[in-house]
């Protein structure tokens, strides 16, 4: 009796266990960028386990390798960036230290959503001396919700062939996301028309994308050379080129000190915007979508000088 009692007990448990486990082991993923992990996220639920390795309010270009990066790139199936240099300071020494073949470029689990998207401002030559200008394009391909669809499709495609034993998964979850991304495409497009044409300032060269997408016209850029901060000199020569070219707003990003922006403001009595530029940058950003209907309500709130 007491061996049955023993067998029984044991089954139990064991089936307890069973029923415990989880059905397979999370794919781990690390994304260079907030926007690449929430998409990851909406493309993997829950067959992916979705890192960051910056936040909303850290400068993509300026990293540190820190031996905490090299440990999270050693441990992942896949590594989902930007590209197109834009990681060209930290990146490669993550991966170079993190001895994990898989995620070395060339190889499935190094995914670079840039190199799926039509790139902007390709420079035909690149200088040192004209600042931090990169050689395949403006890199900040994610204000632009059309390309955010063309990396979708891309990373799902990715993800089934790292995961292939759930590929039919990724695929229902690529299929719903954007039948979902369609229709909140054109919704924004319908909403931002008052947009097209609009001139603006921008902080940084980091919505071309966003202005080609809604037709704002950037008519200056308060960085006299990418990635270089403006000095009070610089600063006054903007208000006369806006006297010749007006402007309705300036732009800058969750990330970027406030202060030249809001001094060109002042000064030239325009409405100052704080973008989000990715998931994060904003109480409203807290997922893609959000990052674009906060991003479409804050530019139409500015225009209207609200």
């Amino acid at each position: 009796m007491k061996t049955n009692l023993k067998t029984w007990a044991a089954a139990l448990l064991a089936c307890a266990a069973a029923v415990a486990a989880p059905a397979h082991a999370a794919l781990r993923v690390l994304a260079c960028e907030p926007e690449w992990a929430a998409l990851a996220q909406e493309l993997g639920g829950p067959l992916v386990e979705v890192s960051s390795a910056t936040t909303s309010l850290q400068d993509p270009h300026q990293v540190q390798a820190r031996p905490s990066l090299i440990a999270r790139v050693r441990n992942a199936d896949l590594v989902a960036c930007t590209g197109a240099e834009l990681e060209a300071g930290w990146l490669p020494l993550l991966l170079q230290q993190s001895g994990n073949a898989k995620v070395q470029p060339g190889q499935p689990g190094n995914f670079a959503a840039a190199g799926f998207v039509r790139k902007l401002e390709i420079p035909a030559s690149v200088d040192r001396s004209q600042g931090d200008v990169h050689a395949f394009g403006n890199p900040h391909i994610q204000t632009d919700p059309r390309n955010i669809a063309a990396v979708a499709t891309a990373l799902a495609t990715r993800l089934q062939q790292v995961d292939a034993t759930h590929a039919a998964e990724y695929a229902q979850r690529a299929a719903a996301f954007q039948q979902k991304w369609q229709q909140a495409m054109a919704r924004w497009a319908t909403q931002a028309a008052p947009l097209r044409g609009v001139p603006v300032v921008a902080q940084h060269k980091g919505y071309v994308y966003l202005f080609d997408w809604l037709g704002l016209k950037e008519v200056a850029v308060l960085e006299p050379k990418p990635g270089v901060e403006p000095s009070a000199a610089y600063l006054q020569s903007m208000l006369a080129t806006l006297k010749a070219t007006p402007a309705r707003m300036v732009l800058y990003s969750a990330y970027q000190d406030p202060r030249p922006a809001e001094w060109l403001g002042k000064n030239a009595g325009l409405p100052v915007v704080k973008m989000p530029f990715t998931v994060g940058g904003s109480d409203a950003a807290k997922d893609l979508f959000g990052l674009f209907d906060d991003t479409v309500a804050r530019l139409l709130a500015a225009a209207a000088g609200k």
